[in-house]
């Protein structure tokens, strides 16, 4: 055999090793609750870099929209995760008596931010229950605006509805929008020609966790290992994909959703880094998906007052940490 047929042999060998290590693994199906965009980034990445594989798992994304409604396929058993928006769902799954539990949260802040146009005497949180309207949608109405009116002052009254376009805002220079804090001010700075003021409501006492990853019981009592491989694998994507080189898993997220841009997913990226919404706090010792009891139990009781969530739910029932808090990933940090 010459050389050249030696390398080809090897080649050979090691594409027939790949693909018999990619037929054992086990195909699992994860439900995102929009389309594809930077703010899914991790687990793209970690499908890309091939970091859910290497512990064992053949993973496939399911992107959400607005026409399609995850958590009722994983309470099917039809997909395996699901990503949550913010702990309230957890807690109402227990209320209900569904066995979901949330294994890790991806993102330590919620990217809500309430948006101002500068120097319109609306340039501090203080300020900002002093505009003429609040630009609000009807999930937030029913959730972070209730805790909004409860504890900080905000008049119920003056919340009108959010339909998606920046134009009214823009437009009504005392109003105040909600957004993402990786989306709307893109869309305000590209339509109104500004960048507006941010103020994340995580940075003011909206302690959530968010961007969670849920799972049913049944799936952590019969296959903790694929769970654990889930939730590492993300870690690990997630620093991957802020820290290390993104270019695979973004060619993903635009095959996926056509929609996206080059230079949204840039502005994405910045955003989630420069609000710390992945890697801060906790995330720093106990690695990205870190949660803690006393903070879960913070935003209950604040949810509680604030009549968003019912008093007496067993809340330890709503989420575990058995599978994250180990540090996973955390050299990856360049």
């Amino acid at each position: 055999m010459h050389g050249k047929e030696k390398i080809l042999a090897g080649a050979i060998a090691l594409l027939a090793a790949s693909t018999l290590a990619a037929a054992a693994n086990e195909k699992v199906t994860f439900g995102t609750n929009w389309l594809a965009e930077p703010e899914h980034g991790g687990y793209y990445q970690a499908i890309a870099d091939g970091t859910y594989a290497a512990c064992g798992l053949d993973v496939t994304i399911m992107q959400g929209g607005p026409q399609v409604s995850g958590r009722p396929m994983l309470l099917a058993g039809k997909i395996d995760f699901y990503m949550g928006g913010n702990l309230l769902s957890a807690f109402d799954a227990v209320q209900q008596g569904i066995p979901m539990r949330v294994v890790a949260a991806d993102f330590q802040k919620d990217p809500q931010v309430i948006m101002s146009q500068p120097g319109q005497g609306l340039d501090n949180w203080e300020n900002l229950k002093n505009a003429d309207q609040y630009i609000l949608g009807d999930e937030g109405a029913q959730t972070f605006f209730q805790w909004m009116v409860t504890d900080l002052g905000f008049d119920a009254a003056k919340r009108v509805p959010y339909t998606f376009n920046p134009a009214p805002f823009i437009a009504n220079k005392k109003s105040i929008q909600q957004g993402y804090v990786t989306s709307e001010p893109f869309a305000v700075q590209k339509q109104g020609g500004f960048v507006p003021n941010q103020f994340l409501l995580a940075d003011n006492g909206w302690d959530t966790y968010a961007t969670t990853i849920e799972v049913m019981q049944d799936t952590i009592d019969k296959r903790p290992e694929v769970v654990q491989c889930f939730v590492d694998g993300s870690a690990k994507g997630w620093y991957n994909y802020l820290y290390g080189d993104n270019k695979a898993a973004n060619e993903m997220i635009k095959k996926d959703n056509p929609d996206m841009t080059d230079e949204q997913i840039a502005f994405s990226i910045e955003q989630l880094k420069k609000f710390g919404i992945v890697d801060s706090g906790d995330t720093e010792k106990l690695g990205i998906g870190a949660m803690t009891d006393a903070r879960i139990q913070s935003f209950y009781d604040k949810m509680v007052k604030a009549k968003v969530a019912q008093p007496g739910i067993d809340i330890k029932k709503a989420y575990t940490l058995a599978f994250i808090n180990k540090g996973v990933g955390r050299e990856l940090k360049k």
